[in-house]
């Protein structure tokens, strides 16, 4: 049975609790915000999410769409992190089987002992795994190679190695974490900024968050609130702390997506080196092949971060050497940025592909808990570490955390059973990263569910994540942007004004993803 997850309710709750004390208050809505919240929610503590803009509209929905142990970091000798990750891509396989799955990698040999050195290092990685271990590697000869993968081809090419990994939605793991806080209890709400940081004895007590559709103001006191706002973190803390040293040194990943017939069938590449030290994939999503990603470091943190091209160039440039046929400048359906939180190092590094992706937890003077860096991968890890840190700053009732066992499918299944009931071959099983995106125009059955049950308020709410239309084809999307905000509209009670401005946000936003929109 479908989850009411309605913003008025939603808001009601928050209104009428005014006057009371929260236990957690959590700011931010991605990975890092909706971990935090559903494990305080999971040991019995009144939690309240606020998210600026939509649930994972940052970081949280522009990653590589995996959950991986990071042979990266095994090869940096980080073995703690990797037996960590591993750990926990065990734990989403089995508590979110509709939006994590097992992905197949292969990892091409160019030189003669690299069957020797991958062959170890992933065995490796596989013993690390222990009993969440998904299937053994083992070596592919040049034959088995180009049946697996026939489009990757190299002069040099000797075999490979298969290796697994997982796959999933971050968008779609995100929406699910926020039904688990509203089914515990918990309230999560997007479009509420944080405008002040509320102070009692100089300790924080609360915060002031403004509805941006309506623009009134909710006093929401707290025992104890954590800034969970990715690359946004530096700014909440100097609202706390004016003088607060930064420790965010943001990185910029990009994402080229281009037609699945660049990698047919199920495996993925992954190319271990390559001239500035990044792996390289190319991975099936969506029946489209995604590819990714470059590490760029930036000195400017913003909602909408843009492909340069000389990154765009960077990534067709290196994958050419292993695609045949190569895509090209013509064949990129959608591109896309995200910015990496990576915690600022004690001392001078080669780049921020060097830097780990561990995090950390800070307490302020004032008691005001940050969590900073991380990964998808070890989200529910860093939940766990925040809320120990805020049970010891708000002297809470100490409680285990119920997160390694709670199912996160639950939204797959519900939407699922929409899909059924409205016919539509074209959009069953939605959710499923190997599955088909909805087709496009989206059926009324599914904005429905999207505006009802998963707190959809824009165009872009469901192009670019309820549904990943815009990481897909950014030229379709917007042409699909006019009807559904028309079907919003009815939704949402909104006018036509509403509808036509919603429609041309959208399609504005999109040009930011298409290519051949972007000056030369």
């Amino acid at each position: 049975m479908a989850t009411i997850w309605n913003r008025t309710e939603q808001l009601d709750a928050l209104q009428s609790g005014e006057t009371t004390l929260w236990d957690v208050v959590v700011i931010g809505g991605g990975a890092a915000g909706l971990g935090a919240a559903l494990d305080a929610v999971s040991r019995g503590y009144r939690t309240a999410l606020f998210e600026q803009h939509d649930f994972a509209k940052g970081t949280s929905s522009r990653s590589t769409k995996l959950i991986h142990g990071g042979v990266r970091y095994l090869r940096q000798g980080n073995l703690g992190l990797v037996t960590e990750a591993l750990r926990e891509r065990g734990l989403l396989l089995r508590n979110a089987p509709g939006l994590v799955t097992p992905q197949k990698f292969a990892i091409p040999h160019l030189g003669r002992w690299d069957r020797w050195y991958y062959g170890a290092g992933l065995r490796l990685y596989d013993q690390l795994s222990g009993k969440w271990g998904i299937s053994p590697t083992r070596h592919l000869s040049r034959d088995d190679l180009s049946r697996m993968v026939p489009t990757l081809q190299h002069p040099q090419l000797r075999g490979g190695t298969l290796y697994y990994d997982a796959q999933f939605d971050d968008a779609r793991l995100a929406i699910a974490l926020a039904q688990a806080i509203v089914r515990r209890g918990g309230l999560a709400l997007n479009y509420l900024r944080v405008t002040e940081l509320v102070k009692q004895h100089q300790r924080v007590s609360g915060v002031v968050v403004t509805d941006q559709e309506t623009q009134r103001a909710y006093r929401v006191h707290a025992r104890v609130v954590i800034n969970a706002t990715g690359v946004f973190s530096d700014a909440l803390r100097r609202l706390d702390e004016p003088s607060a040293t930064p420790m965010i040194l943001p990185s910029q990943g990009i994402h080229l997506v281009v037609d699945h017939k660049f990698l047919p069938g199920e495996t993925a590449i992954m190319i271990p080196r390559t001239t500035d030290g990044r792996v390289l994939f190319a991975i099936p999503w969506h029946r489209h092949t995604l590819l990714g990603t470059t590490d760029t470091p930036v000195s400017q943190i913003c909602l909408e971060p843009r492909p340069l091209m000389g990154e765009v160039e960077y990534l067709l440039r290196h994958l050419a050497d292993y695609l045949q046929p190569a895509p090209t400048l013509a064949d990129v359906t959608s591109m896309f940025a995200g910015l990496r939180p990576l915690v600022r190092p004690g001392g001078p590094s080669s780049g921020t592909a060097a830097i780990s992706r561990e995090h950390v937890v800070l307490v302020s003077p004032s008691q005001l808990v940050s969590v900073i860096g991380g990964k998808w991968t070890t989200y529910r890890k860093m939940a766990e570490d925040v809320m120990q840190k805020a049970i010891a700053v708000a002297n809470l009732p100490p409680r285990e955390s119920a997160t390694a066992t709670i199912s996160l499918d639950a939204s797959s299944s519900d939407l699922a059973g929409v899909i059924e009931t409205s016919g539509d071959d074209g959009i069953r099983a939605a959710t499923g990263p190997r599955a088909a995106s909805l087709t496009l125009p989206l059926p009324a059955e599914a904005v429905r569910y999207f505006v009802q049950h998963e707190m959809a308020r824009t165009v872009e709410d469901i192009l670019a994540r309820r549904t990943r239309w815009l990481l897909l084809d950014a030229a379709a999307s917007a042409q699909a942007a006019a009807d559904l905000a028309r079907g919003m509209a009815g939704e949402l009670g909104r006018d036509d004004a509403w509808a036509t401005q919603q429609a041309a946000d959208f399609c504005r936003l999109a040009e930011g993803y298409r290519l051949e929109a972007r000056p030369g």
